[in-house]
């Protein structure tokens, strides 16, 4: 079936996670923090996914914002850097305009020249979201932004996938689904979704019952995926 929806997770996929942390460290005279930055930011990211999964496992969601701020603070307290207000309130306000990768804004466009319908399905909260695609300036190449807290669970619930044809009114034969996530991939392929994982770490794939159909390096072949 031909791809009519392209549909993209937006933290590390869209959105570089770790810039808070190196724009934090770049700024400052803390040689811990220009030391310990890029572990600072991989034990964030990961505390933030752990806890989206754990909340959803144990029926206890609450926004990603406050997901985001308890990964930090563990993340902080793991480097040696807790006790920080300053720094902790610096990272928690670069979060909210992260940098995009420097190949979205040209890839977006390529897919709505082509007539495709984009969106962003992200376990953010409506407010973080909004506040990172005004930042990277992404509003007129995204149809939507779509929210977990429409639902009230985080992916890979299988209510948060439905979003995207309760919205576009598309087959899921009809959308490709990008994430940075190899586990999102993963889910999505298994919801019927065409999917591709951008592997910019070159990992390896996550041992899980799908797998993506495609495995990129980043972000510049999406259009051919799409058809274009």
């Amino acid at each position: 079936m031909k791809i009519t929806t392209c549909v993209f997770d937006a933290y590390g996929t869209l959105f570089d996670v770790a810039a808070a942390a190196r724009q934090a460290a770049e700024a400052s005279d803390n040689p811990a923090l220009r030391e310990r930055w890029a572990e600072l930011a991989s034990h964030w990211r990961l505390k933030q996914l752990q806890y989206s999964w754990l909340r959803a496992i144990s029926h206890a969601h609450t926004d990603f914002w406050e997901v985001t701020q308890n990964g930090l603070d563990w993340a902080l307290e793991a480097t040696g850097l807790q006790g920080d207000e300053a720094l902790r309130q610096r990272l928690l306000d670069l979060y909210w305009e992260l940098q995009a990768y420097p190949e979205v804004p040209a890839m977006l466009k390529a897919l709505k020249a082509g007539g495709m319908q984009t969106a962003i399905l992200s376990n953010g909260s409506p407010a973080m979201l909004d506040g990172a695609v005004k930042s990277a300036g992404l509003g007129d190449v995204l149809d939507d932004v779509l929210s977990v807290e429409s639902v009230g669970i985080f992916k890979p619930d299988k209510r948060v996938y439905d979003l995207v044809g309760q919205r576009f009114g598309c087959d899921a034969r009809e959308v490709l689904f990008v994430s940075s996530n190899g586990w999102d991939a993963a889910a999505a392929a298994g919801y019927g979704f065409a999917t591709a994982w951008v592997n910019r770490a070159g990992e390896p794939v996550d041992r899980l019952p799908w797998v993506p159909q495609a495995i990129l390096s980043d972000l510049t072949g999406i259009p051919a995926q799409a058809g274009l």
